[in-house]
């Protein structure tokens, strides 16, 4: 039983250290959420996920921008109060939750647009086989960009419990989290390893 403990204290040491790795390693994000967010501003195109783009962005600088409070406290850079630190790392996870929920509304209005696009595109005349490759292409391009949303839109939808839990909307236990992590991860590698490598 002692056994069991000193190895459940460890894999937590390990974890909490990891984390704390992690979150240097994004201490720049915020200003990239930002330079999007402004890009987001200056494109054009459907007014939805336009503004869902720019909510979103805006919302993980906020995330990020707090998150990285948490982190200075967490390796005594910084000393808040626990209260503080507490509600600090609330607002962090309110701006990551907002974040997730713009990102869902954002892949569902673009899942709409495209899925409209796609039966225009069908519905075309082909005139000559000149037309008919031109749309098959164009087909081609819909329907990877539809699945690349739809996975980031699985992600966002398992991703979106981690915030939730930590602002009280849900109760989910570490374990469970851990799992919807690991299969967001591994939908992110394999996107990651099709855009290098092709599928």
């Amino acid at each position: 039983m002692l056994g069991e403990k000193d190895v459940a204290v460890r894999w937590n040491a390990l974890k909490s250290h990891l984390a704390i790795a992690r979150k240097l390693m994004r201490l720049g994000k915020p200003l990239e959420h930002l330079q999007a967010a402004v890009r987001a501003v200056l494109a054009t195109g459907s007014p939805v996920e336009q503004v869902t783009t720019i909510s979103r962005q805006l919302s993980y600088f906020g995330y990020l921008t707090f998150d990285a409070i948490v982190w200075a406290n967490t390796i005594k850079f910084v000393t808040l109060q626990p209260q503080t630190a507490t509600k600090v790392a609330k607002i962090s996870n309110r701006f990551w939750a907002a974040g997730i929920l713009f990102s869902i509304i954002n892949g569902a209005a673009k899942s709409l647009r495209l899925a409209n696009e796609a039966k225009r595109v069908q519905r075309s005349s082909e005139p000559d086989l000149s037309e008919k490759a031109g749309r098959e292409t164009r087909l081609s391009a819909i329907s990877a960009a539809r699945n690349q949303t739809r996975r980031q839109l699985t992600i966002d939808m398992l991703d979106f419990w981690i915030p939730a839990t930590g602002i009280g909307l849900a109760n989910l236990n570490d374990g469970v989290l851990g799992i919807f992590g690991f299969i967001t991860s591994l939908i992110a590698a394999q996107q990651q390893w099709e855009s290098v490598n092709g599928k």
